[in-house]
């Protein structure tokens, strides 16, 4: 007698009443609009709505901006596409909706036009429960609209670099397939605007590109590092042969092998983070994910490498971080990002903690 008593009040009556009659096979009469959907309207009137919860979204595994305007910049999330902030981070307004959304692994802009963003769709910290992109999106008006310029089938995108001059001219990072072989990976590039991409490195169908780096002074200097992994929904296999770091002087025509210069370690190698000094080009930086790995530092340009720090803080978790930036100004400082984020100001030789508002760390950009 409660429960229909209960049920009442919510106007289902005659469904329960119905019952017994139904079993018995009778024929049972359309009850009454106004039974079905009665209700006491006092009942509900004390209610009022208030937010509960979540409080926070996903992930976040890109940002970036433009010097030109400090105060404007964009993270990329990892399910609800791109949002924009242009008061420092103070208001924040989705800019994908309507137009692509999902996730989203890398972000560059023009520093010539920062109205020209270009989007890499899918993430690269390849979670068990990742999700892929459909390739590069772009935008000339600064997030207003949106349009797809190709790549649809790189699956997961590391890395997008914007030439500093030419707004037309960008490379790509193409991690590709998470779960399985894939032959759409390795570094492509537009000098279109991204009407026509060609793909200028490849190493194999199960090594994609895990980080991309321009000469800050020189955008014809290249760096990439090479990742070879694969999981399951249960299983990650970080690492192989084809996981290496390679280097362009020629805005990417060619290319030459660093993997295996003195001071890299040798044996299995995994995820790779690179980074420039924008104050001394020569100085290179490089995170490694090996049984002898840690922060590497080359003064040479790649040339030679020095293991300045093998702190496991630095390189835990490898597969979902590994990011490594350098200061624009002081080439002896650099960030590097885990479950904190970490500073160096002397050549990577000690770190301290950064307090931030969440464990995850996963991209940098500064201003």
């Amino acid at each position: 007698m409660r429960f229909r008593a209960l049920c009442v009040a919510f106007g289902i009556t005659a469904i329960l009443t119905s019952v017994p009659r139904l079993l018995s096979g009778q024929r049972v009469p359309a009850a009454p609009q106004s039974t079905l959907f009665t209700y006491d309207s006092t009942a509900f009137s004390a209610l009022k709505w208030r937010e509960i919860g979540p409080f926070r979204g996903g992930r976040s595994v890109a940002v970036t901006g433009s010097a030109k305007r400090p105060s404007e910049y964009y993270f990329g999330t990892t399910g609800g596409g791109v949002f924009k902030t242009t008061d420092g981070g103070i208001t924040w307004t989705p800019v994908t909706d309507k137009f692509f959304g999902g996730t989203v692994g890398a972000i560059g802009i023009s520093e010539s036009n920062p109205d020209i963003v270009y989007v890499g769709a899918g993430e690269y910290p390849i979670r068990g429960n990742v999700s892929h992109g459909d390739g590069v999106f772009k935008s000339t008006d600064g997030g207003k609209t949106w349009m797809s310029v190709g790549l649809a089938e790189s699956r997961q995108i590391s890395r997008v670099r914007v030439h500093p001059t030419n707004p037309d001219i960008v490379y790509v990072g193409a991690q590709g397939h998470v779960f399985g072989p894939s032959t759409e990976r390795g570094v492509y590039k537009t000098v279109d605007g991204g009407k026509t991409w060609r793909r200028i490195l490849y190493r194999n169908d199960s090594t994609g590109i895990t980080d991309l780096v321009l000469d800050p002074n020189n955008p014809e200097i290249i760096y990439t590092a090479f990742w070879q992994a694969w999981r399951t929904p249960w299983q990650l296999v970080s690492g192989g042969a084809g996981s290496g770091i390679f280097k362009s002087t020629d805005g990417g025509e060619h290319w030459t092998e660093l993997t295996h210069n003195p001071g890299l370690p040798a044996g299995v190698i995994g995820n790779i983070g690179l980074a420039v000094s924008p104050s001394n080009s020569n100085k290179v930086w490089a995170i490694v994910e090996a049984d002898s790995g840690g922060v590497f530092r080359s003064t040479d340009g790649g040339g030679t490498w020095t293991r300045s720090n093998s702190d496991r803080r630095l390189r835990q978790r490898a597969w979902y971080y590994t990011r490594i930036f350098a200061d624009p100004k002081d080439e002896s400082s650099i960030y590097v990002l885990n479950t904190g984020m970490y500073r160096s100001t002397d050549n990577g030789k000690t770190f301290r903690s950064i307090q931030v508002p969440h464990g995850d760390n996963h991209d940098l950009w500064i201003a």
